[in-house]
């Protein structure tokens, strides 16, 4: 895990109001906890190779798995108006509102910019996802109840 993704989860925490966050991957483990009240601040409390891999190591994973996360997607896109919307957080995918509910989004449903396509839940908190592009959803690439993480493809959708 990078610098700048650390960045982006102190800000997810302070966006949600989270108090605690903990993630373990690749052999790296990092838990952040924010205290409540006059100085409401943030502290590492843990940050720390699991294994025996060192340090500069595990940082170096994540960031090359990220970009080659989409990447990975596009040989299987033959058409260059099929775009990836991909998760913003580490959680778990829900197609649905509710078990009962209709997924927000199937194969072939169009979606604007600012529909919802699913929702991914971090740390008992629920997080809409916006497709942020428009077009037709082309494939569902997530079973709905799985753990995503971050910017993992989620959706094919073709554009216009």
């Amino acid at each position: 895990m990078d610098l700048q993704q650390i960045k982006q989860v102190i800000d997810l925490m302070k966006k949600a109001e989270l108090t605690e966050f903990q993630i373990e991957d690749k052999g790296f483990k990092l838990r952040l906890q924010r205290e409540t009240g006059a100085r409401g601040g943030i502290q590492v409390v843990q940050a720390a190779p699991v294994a025996s891999a060192p340090a500069p190591a595990v940082s170096a994973a994540p960031a090359p798995s990220a970009p080659s996360a989409p990447a990975a997607a596009a040989p299987a896109v033959s058409d260059a108006n099929v775009k990836v919307i991909t998760s913003p957080m580490v959680g778990t995918f829900y197609a649905s509102s509710s078990p009962d509910s209709a997924p927000f989004v199937a194969p072939g449903s169009p979606v604007k910019a600012e529909s919802v396509v699913c929702i991914v839940e971090a740390m008992k908190v629920m997080n809409e996802v916006q497709a942020d592009i428009a077009g037709t959803i082309v494939e569902v690439l997530v079973s709905n109840g799985t753990s995503v993480e971050f910017g993992q493809p989620l959706f094919k959708v073709k554009t216009a």
